[in-house]
C-alpha cells in the first residue's frame, strides 16, 4: 500500500507537533504571519479541551500550513490540533480540540502554546518543519456548559 506524500507529511507533522517542545519566544512571527490564543479554553464533560484564537499567514507561505496547540497544566503537557490554515493574508479564527480523557487536566490556570507550522518531505524521507508564528500565554480552562 502506497501512502501519498501529502498524507505522510500531514501525519508526520501532527506527530511532531504533539512531541515538540516549544522553545521560541511568545508572539514570535515572521513576514506578516501571526497567531494568537484566547485567554480562556473550555473542557467538555467528555474530557476534550478546546482552545481558540486568530491567525494570519501570507499568500507566500509554504503549502500545507497547520495550526497546532498544546495545553500545559501541573506536570501534564498535551498537544493537539492539525487544522489547515488559509494563507491569504487575512485574519481568520481558529479552534483546536484535543481529547484529554486520560490526563489530569482540570479547570483552572494552564499554559497554552499555539503554532502556525508547515512540514515538507526532504530527501531520504526526512521531514523539515517550518514555524511561521507562535504564541504562548497563560489561560484559564473552564467547563463548557452545553
Amino acid at each position: 500500500m502506497r501512502i501519498s506524500p501529502s498524507r505522510l507529511t500531514a501525519a508526520t507533522l501532527s506527530a511532531l507537533a504533539t512531541a515538540a517542545v516549544f522553545a521560541t519566544p511568545a508572539g514570535a512571527g515572521a513576514f506578516g504571519n501571526e497567531i494568537s490564543v484566547s485567554p480562556y479554553g473550555t473542557i467538555s464533560d467528555a474530557g476534550a479541551v478546546t482552545l481558540h484564537g486568530t491567525y494570519r499567514c501570507t499568500p507566500g507561505s509554504p503549502h500545507g500550513v497547520q495550526i497546532q496547540a498544546a495545553v500545559l497544566q501541573d506536570s501534564t503537557r498535551v498537544g493537539f490540533g492539525g487544522e489547515e490554515a488559509v494563507c491569504d493574508g487575512e485574519q481568520h479564527k481558529w479552534s483546536a480540540t484535543g481529547s484529554l480523557e486520560w490526563t489530569r487536566v482540570h479547570e483552572g490556570p494552564a499554559g497554552a502554546e499555539v503554532r502556525l507550522q508547515s512540514a515538507a518531505l526532504g530527501s531520504g524521507f526526512t521531514v523539515r518543519v517550518t514555524y511561521l508564528a507562535e504564541s504562548h500565554r497563560d489561560v484559564v480552562l473552564k467547563k463548557s456548559h452545553r
